[in-house]
């Protein structure tokens, strides 16, 4: 049986969900000894932890070699273009390709692909300072195999 994934924000994931994320994260930096104390930490149940396990994980866990397609409208302000390659390139992730439409009443779209790399920063932070950026409107990001 194939699996489906989907990207989706953190405030629509399930709070046991998150907190099955943060036990997998204090068994990983070793902030917790064992499953129990890690799942008592993250203040879940050991079969919660074990239900859900293998089917949540932070997306730039499971990012790397793989092409993001990121696509969003922008102002038509210059050196905004210039700003979005600096966030991106402040990730170390790989540009592939980069499309702009012509400013239509002073928005243009943009399509950029990039590529994680081993070396490529926090994904979903990248996306974050994206959306939060002045003149930066409806950022999008599908991931692909």
């Amino acid at each position: 049986m194939s699996s489906k994934y989907y990207v989706i924000k953190e405030q629509a994931v399930p709070e046991v969900l998150l907190k099955v994320v943060k036990a997998k994260k204090l068994l990983d930096t070793g902030k917790a000894a064992s499953i129990n104390e890690a799942t008592e930490l993250a203040g879940i149940s050991r079969s919660s932890f074990y239900k859900y396990k293998e089917d949540i994980f932070e997306f730039h866990d499971n990012a790397n070699g793989r092409t993001i397609n990121l696509s969003f409208q922008m102002e038509d302000e210059p050196g905004l273009l210039s700003d979005v390659l600096r966030i991106i390139a402040e990730t170390k992730a790989n540009i592939l390709t980069i499309h702009q439409s012509v400013p239509i009443n002073g928005l243009a779209s943009l399509s950029i692909s990039i590529q994680v790399l081993d070396s490529t920063g926090d994904i979903s932070e990248m996306v974050s300072m994206l959306e939060d950026h002045r003149g930066v409107r409806n950022v999008k990001m599908l991931a692909q195999e």
